[in-house]
């Protein structure tokens, strides 16, 4: 510590002993810096403060019926974008500054300076900006920044309605593709459909429960059969003990049974063709068995030309039992008919039992494919209609409202630059520069101040030290010497004051 203020004290003494030299370079350095100072040119700023509204009655009411536009968002990068570089070449063509520029890298350099000296500050409070300019030039700076404020309120959404107009092709060129995807998918599913109607669900009934309605009605078919089968043994059981009173062949009584017969099966034919087609088992049947009936209704009728004939008779009784024993036998031929034709339709379904599962799957595949394009198709026509309506949100002037809160004016006094700030920083850099010059003078002219110095300095040892006796004549300089050191501090001093009271008075 002993030693650290032992230097101390020797760079104290060097300074002082090479002062006036210190104290010349800065007198140089602060009147050549504060000259500086004073040729700099005065700074103007010019500043607009605008209120942008986005709270619109539209927002509330539109809710729901279409995307609502993000206004704050879209202010915010208005804001961001303001500052980009063809708005700032439009802002010197407004001003009329391109035509100071000769060159291109001339008109570069001022966009870049413009650029720099443009400052724009948004709070997303209360949605308030505030655009402001410097320059030396107090019309340009009121000019610059009511181009500035133009083109902020101008810039509000022209570009937005070529966006909906895009979105809306866009989305239209969409709606045909899927149109066209639909109808390919609607006729994949109809002819899909047309060629395997048959294995096919149909009415919320599977194959599985077609082939078990199948099985079903194959039983009940079975079993009327069964049943007509017994009903025809019991009539022909009665026929043992019921004989006719003239066993004759060919007699008009039993032409009359053959006509008791056919009418009959005709009215039993015209029952099945009230819930059947023509092409029924038991239709045919029918038919069949009425045209062998007239057959032979007609074959009795050629025996009839025979004059023994005529006196046949029969007993009524028997007559009756021939006419239900026919119709017995019609009954179980149409039954035997309908069981064949069942029988058959079961053994079909049950060859295509196998294929039923892949023909559904790629049904279902077909039916999905179509469900998706459907689904895609509608959504992309409501969103049709949504994108239009969010065009005419995004254009109308309701949904945001700019408001001028203070408006661009010419400064009359100006902003800058802070010379009483540069003064202070000059003539402290002045002390240090001269400070620092006296420390070097003394550095590079080293003198020993102390014997402690010379001792540690060539390590010999000191015996003595002898005094400076000074005469009247020298002490009187070096209090002269003090004095005008004393005097040009003081100078140095109050010049600063005048310098700092002129500029506060006068800027």
């Amino acid at each position: 510590m002993e030693q650290l203020f032992s230097q101390l004290l020797s760079s104290l003494q060097g300074i002082w002993q090479h002062r006036w030299a210190g104290f010349g370079i800065t007198w140089l350095f602060v009147m050549a810096g504060w000259a500086k100072v004073y040729s700099l040119p005065d700074e103007y700023q010019s500043t607009a403060r605008v209120f942008v509204d986005t709270q619109s009655v539209l927002k509330p009411l539109m809710v729901g019926m279409t995307s609502m536009p993000n206004v704050e968002q879209q202010v915010a990068i208005m804001g961001r974008t303001l500052l980009s570089r063809p708005n700032i070449e439009r802002v010197l063509r407004m001003v009329d500054l391109d035509v100071r520029t000769v060159s291109a890298r001339d008109h570069d350099a001022m966009v870049e300076e413009m650029l720099k000296r443009i400052h724009i500050n948004g709070t997303g409070t209360y949605d308030i900006y505030t655009i402001s300019y410097t320059h030396s030039d107090r019309r340009q700076v009121r000019d610059v920044v009511q181009a500035l404020l133009s083109i902020f309120l101008e810039g509000s959404f022209k570009g937005k309605r070529g966006d909906s107009e895009k979105a809306v092709q866009f989305i239209d060129e969409q709606i045909k593709s899927y149109e066209e995807r639909l109808l390919t998918a609607e006729n994949s599913v109809k002819e899909f459909r047309l060629k395997h109607n048959y294995l096919l669900p149909r009415e919320g009934q599977d194959y599985g429960g077609k082939l078990l309605a199948a099985s079903e009605s194959l039983a009940s078919a079975q079993l009327e059969l069964a049943e007509a089968e017994q009903a025809r043994k019991a009539i022909e059981a009665q026929f043992g003990g019921d004989e006719p009173l003239l066993a004759a062949v060919g007699t008009p009584a039993e032409v009359s049974e053959l006509d008791a017969r056919i009418s009959a099966l005709n009215k039993n034919l015209d029952a099945l063709r009230l819930q059947y087609t023509d092409l029924h088992p038991d239709v045919v049947a029918a038919l069949r068995l009425v045209a062998q009936l007239e057959e032979k209704r007609q074959q009795e009728r050629q025996k009839q030309a025979d004059p023994g004939d005529t006196a046949r008779q029969y007993n009524p009784l028997f007559q009756q039992m021939k006419v239900a024993l026919a119709e017995s036998e019609a009954r179980v031929a149409a039954l035997r008919a309908r069981v064949d034709a069942m029988q058959k339709r079961q053994a079909h379904l049950q060859e295509q039992r196998n294929a039923v599962p892949e023909l559904e799957s790629q049904l279902g595949q077909l039916t999905r494919d179509y469900q998706v394009n459907k689904e895609n198709y509608e959504k992309f026509i409501a969103r049709r209609e949504a994108a239009k309506l969010s065009g005419e949100l995004t254009t109308t002037t309701e949904m945001m409202s700019f408001k001028i809160i203070d408006p661009p004016t010419m400064p009359q006094r100006p902003i800058g630059p802070n010379r009483a700030l540069y003064y202070s920083a000059v003539l402290a850099a002045g002390l240090l520069g001269g400070t620092a010059a006296a420390l070097g003078l003394a550095e590079l002219r080293p003198t020993f101040l102390s014997p402690a110095e010379l001792r540690a300095a060539t390590g010999m040892r000191v015996l003595g030290t002898i005094g400076m006796n000074w005469t009247d004549d020298e002490k009187r300089r070096h209090g002269r010497d003090r004095l005008g050191f004393g005097a040009g501090s003081a100078c140095l001093l109050l010049s600063y004051c005048c310098v700092m009271a002129f500029t506060l008075l006068y800027q």
